[in-house]
């Protein structure tokens, strides 16, 4: 009686696996780019000046605290763009706030001239009530 001998698993599959495996890799090659691409842009926004501007006069605020609650975070994903070049930018963004008593949107729009930010608005609007809340005290303009 004659043994036959039975080609391995991938001896009998190899024509499907190797195409599919190429295909997981190129998908798991863009997920894993996109989410680099997506981190890498956030981090460079929170670092930025007018982002922190914002927070920082936002969560100091005390009409602000008053209507939110503290603690003050920030949510979800921020809209919006800022560019600079050389010593000139602009910013025009929306970040979503929250704190216990309710969700805000701190919105901030300004230019750069000469390496000083100059912001046009900077306010918090309140989701519930759609209440502004000026941030921008004209003698901090520049700052």
């Amino acid at each position: 009686m004659e043994d036959v001998k039975q080609k391995s698993w991938f001896g009998r599959n190899w024509l499907w696996v190797l195409p599919v495996s190429g295909c997981l890799t190129i998908i798991v090659l863009l997920v894993l780019g996109a989410g680099a691409l997506f981190f890498g842009v956030n981090k460079v926004l929170t670092s930025s000046e007018p982002y922190q501007v914002a927070l920082d006069r936002a969560f100091e605020n005390t009409e602000v605290k008053q209507l939110l609650g503290e603690p003050l975070e920030t949510t979800g994903i921020m809209n919006g763009n800022i560019s600079t070049s050389n010593r000139g930018g602009e910013v025009d963004l929306s970040i979503p706030i929250k704190g216990p008593k309710g969700e805000a949107n701190i919105v901030i729009s300004g230019d750069k001239i000469d390496g000083e930010w100059v912001y046009e608005e900077l306010y918090v609007i309140i989701k519930e009530s759609k209440e502004r809340i000026n941030l921008l005290d004209k003698t901090l303009e520049g700052i």
